[in-house]
């Protein structure tokens, strides 16, 4: 697991409330249960941990975390070669 994908599992379980959680590639926000307040959370936590800006018509395209843990990589490797 990447450092990337640690931190994103432990903000995500940690805001869903949910320690026995099964984090993988295909668990969804709905598998989590996690409502609209939950997912603003944790983007704002995201944002704030990795100093990265997380547009919202983007997140439209990402359907499980396995495609969000993606993303962020890639917003990290944006901030880190700007």
């Amino acid at each position: 697991m990447s450092p990337v994908e640690e931190k994103v599992k432990e903000i995500v379980i940690k805001i869903v409330r949910k320690p026995e959680l099964d984090f993988t590639p295909t668990t969804t926000f709905k598998d989590m249960n996690a409502d609209s307040l939950d997912i603003v959370q944790i983007l704002v936590a995201l944002e704030d941990a990795f100093d990265i800006e997380i547009i919202d018509e983007e997140m439209k395209e990402i359907a499980n975390m396995g495609e969000f843990v993606a993303y962020i990589e890639r917003k990290v490797a944006a901030r880190k070669a700007a």
